[in-house]
């Protein structure tokens, strides 16, 4: 069979501790038997371990969300006349709100994205899911946000240690006390902005979903894991394929209900009287992406014909107790590699 040549960009290539997805739908895509893709990677920093482990074909900087719409718009168009992109995989839940304003403006270049609405990614934050878990009649941890330091000695009795603080994109810490709340607090605060979001504590096993939702409901790939290694930053850094019907019931309900379009992945704690509790949603391919692709779905490729309006058939079945650990790995590369992509943004 004749594959489709297409040129992918892809960002999220920092392959670190805290793992962006951008290297696992990398691979999962030059392994699809439909596309022979160029890839084309989009860094915003240097020391990004993906720019140099040899699965892209050129790298390019880009500008940081802050900078706004335009700057992201001008830097794509740019690299746009070079490449000829024909899909773009925005991979970071700090970069989405931009991509999704700027949708609109990539589909005149010619550049196809399938993402979430404003609207679904607003909704599911994790400020809003409180109120999410109600209008979806779904089981989640009491939360509120709050936007300082002092707030968190209003909590009690509302809410009693331990309990969760959580960033506004990423990052979750276990408090005990108000002096651990306070350095969490104001940690994720200077990273990630406000509101910070404290939520009850769940006890119970941590399992994930990785799904793709085609934007009128159907689902078309989902695959739920359990974690078997969870790091300090409380990342997978190993899981299993699991056999777990409520929870792709629980997956096909809020992809139904919202009418998600794009990626997306569902933290949940599974509690010893089989109760899931909803922790979080979200909003793009999760990092752990390959392992669904090692069990059958390879969702990077769904979501890839997605995009370009191509016949997507739903995945009926997935492998179960499919496994993967993550490894740290040393890359050697020349000085004058980095300098090259620190003076011309392009590698």
């Amino acid at each position: 069979m004749n594959k489709h040549k297409l040129t992918i960009a892809v960002t999220g290539l920092n392959n670190t501790d805290n793992p962006g997805p951008g290297i696992p739908v990398i691979r999962s895509i030059l392994e699809s038997d439909f596309f022979e893709a160029r890839i084309i990677g989009l860094a915003y920093e240097n020391l990004e371990p993906g720019i140099y482990m040899d699965l892209v074909d050129k790298v390019y900087h880009i500008p940081y969300p802050s900078t706004g719409k335009d700057a992201l718009i001008n830097r794509l168009a740019y690299i746009n006349d070079i490449e000829d992109i024909d899909v773009l995989i925005p991979n970071f839940d700090a970069e989405l709100y931009s991509f999704m304003k700027a949708e609109e403006k990539l589909k005149e270049m010619n550049i196809h994205t399938f993402l979430p609405t404003i609207e679904q990614f607003e909704e599911r934050h994790k400020s809003n899911l409180p109120d999410f878990g109600k209008k979806y009649q779904i089981d989640v941890p009491k939360s509120k946000a709050i936007t300082s330091a002092s707030d968190l000695y209003t909590l009690q009795p509302e809410f009693d240690f331990p309990y969760m603080v959580k960033g506004k994109f990423y990052d979750a810490y276990v408090c005990y006390n108000n002096e651990q709340a306070t350095t969490q607090f104001n940690k994720l605060a200077s990273k990630w902005g406000l509101p910070v979001v404290i939520q009850e504590f769940t006890a119970g096993t941590e399992v994930n979903v990785i799904a793709l939702g085609d934007g009128k409901g159907n689902t078309i790939a989902a695959v739920p894991m359990r974690k078997q290694y969870i790091t300090d930053k409380g990342k997978a850094w190993g899981g299993i394929t699991i056999d777990d019907t409520k929870m792709i019931e629980l997956t096909k309900h809020i992809i139904k209900e919202t009418k998600w379009r794009g990626g997306l992945e569902l933290e949940l704690i599974k509690t010893q009287d089989n109760k899931y509790y909803l922790i979080e949603i979200n909003p793009r391919i999760p990092a752990w992406v390959y392992l669904a692709v090692g069990a059958g779905q390879n969702i990077p490729e769904a979501l890839v014909k997605l995009a370009l309006g191509i016949d997507t058939p739903k995945y009926t079945s997935f492998e179960v107790g499919k496994m993967f650990v993550r490894y740290s790995y040393d890359i050697i590369t020349d000085i004058s590699t980095f300098q090259k992509l620190s003076i011309n943004g392009e590698l």
